[in-house]
């Protein structure tokens, strides 16, 4: 039955089992991105074969209702119609050229039009490329080598990047990665996420050598941590205090917390800006963009390289321009906020009914929730949190047929396909698993 909440902890898990154990021959730990792998919360990684809407379904054929969509991709939900008209109509056309299209331009015009501090946009092929190639730039705007970044934002897995990052290396318990040299590493500097005290020390101390400063202005890879009042403005003011660049990291949140990502929500505006995941309508992509004086030193126009066969891939393009006018839509975010809003207080107040303490939070199309006694403001704080409650939980609601995350260090997401009795039958999900966890 779509979107099924009997609980029913024999379901069978053995075509996943199998094809988990044929591909860790054949691929590192059997995934092609850490978290899926399941060891945040143990068991075995459930293998999709297809989804819809607010569903996917595994190759056991168990359905689930999916907070994860694609981890953050698919705004509209699961193949959705006009996506995948606009994947075929394109495919049909050839899916890769090496070559200038209008979809390119198309997309980054809609892109400029709704986020006014991106004059210009460079696609690329992934969040990661995009960071490594906007750190770049700045490094050249400036002539300066010196990166900020904070605990437990994840903005790829380039080598300067994982430093104290998020995501994937706070589920595994990874220091750092290995193969990272002190060289690569030693240009970045690493403060605690809404500590702006500790930003203005690090400004008195070395300010002429700061090229830019890079947040998540909505951390999402250390669980969903909303920014402190006045902490992205004290940012934005520290940075053109000192001539270094703000870079707003918007993979997860441009166009999901708002159709202009986080810098409309809060009316700053960053000096570049990457972006990802809704801008592909769940194909892979990145850009890069930001004040034209900088974009134009973008080659060829200008001396800062970067190049990628697949970047303005007019799949990608197609499926992102279905997915952004479509957004626009009337009401589109406003529901998204509905139902995140709906998710995250329907969970606080079922753990408050089972004496479980949880902090639990929402902003437009993305929710989550810690199993911690206090506020999580930071790396820190979200470290202490029970994730050996939060591996309990997970799997009662895997078995109540809801699809989460599988790491409490990671934030959840809302479609336009969860609809009023999709979030009823989630919450009834919940209440039974905070029973059972």
């Amino acid at each position: 039955m779509a979107g099924s909440i009997e609980a029913t902890p024999t379901r069978t898990t053995q075509r996943s089992a199998a094809l988990f154990a044929e591909a860790q021959r054949v691929i590192p730990g059997g995934v092609n991105s850490p978290v899926r792998a399941f060891h945040g919360v143990g068991g075995t990684p459930r293998f999709i074969a297809r989804g819809y809407g607010a569903y996917i379904v595994d190759v056991d054929n168990n359905e689930y209702l999916d907070y994860v969509l694609s981890w953050g991709a698919l705004p509209l939900g699961h193949a959705h119609p006009a996506v995948v008209e606009a994947i075929t109509k394109q495919a049909e056309r050839g899916t890769s050229y090496g070559a200038p299209t209008e979809l390119e331009t198309e997309l980054a015009a809609l892109i400029t039009e709704v986020m006014p501090a991106v004059a210009m946009v460079r696609f690329v092929s992934s969040g990661t490329e995009a960071v490594m190639s906007a750190l770049r730039l700045a490094r050249a705007a400036t002539e300066r080598s010196v990166i900020v970044k904070f605990e437990g934002c994840y903005h790829g897995h380039a080598d300067s990047m994982l430093v104290s990052a998020g995501s994937g290396v706070a589920t595994l318990g990874l220091p750092d990665s290995p193969g990272v040299t002190h060289g690569a590493a030693s240009d970045t500097v690493t403060l605690p996420f809404n500590s702006l005290s500790a930003v203005e020390r690090v400004f008195s101390d070395r300010g002429g050598e700061i090229a830019a400063v890079i947040v998540e202005p909505i951390a999402g890879n250390m669980g969903l941590v909303l920014p402190a009042h006045g902490f992205l403005a004290g940012l934005r003011r520290l940075t053109s205090a000192n001539g270094a660049l703000l870079i707003f990291d918007e993979v997860m949140t441009g166009a999901r917390v708002a159709r202009g990502g986080a810098q409309e929500l809060y009316g700053i505006a960053p000096d570049l800006t990457t972006l990802g995941k809704v801008i592909g309508g769940g194909l892979p992509v990145g850009a890069y963009g930001g004040r034209a004086d900088l974009m134009r030193l973008v080659a060829p126009a200008g001396p800062v390289y970067q190049a990628g066969t697949l970047s303005g891939n007019p799949l990608a393009m197609a499926a992102g321009l279905a997915t952004m006018r479509e957004l626009a839509k009337p009401g589109a975010y406003e529901a998204l906020r509905v139902a995140s809003r709906a998710l995250a207080d329907g969970i606080a107040d079922c753990a408050r009914r089972a004496g479980v303490a949880i902090q639990a939070g929402a902003v437009g199309g993305m929710w989550g929730f810690f199993f911690n006694d206090g506020p999580v403001i930071d790396y820190t704080s979200a470290k202490r949190s029970d994730t050996a409650r939060f591996a309990r939980f997970f799997h009662a609601c895997l078995n109540g047929d809801v699809y989460l995350a599988p790491s409490q260090f990671e934030a959840c997401f809302v479609s336009l396909a969860h609809d009023a009795d999709a979030v009823a039958r989630t919450l009834e999900v919940f209440r039974r698993a905070f029973e059972q966890s």
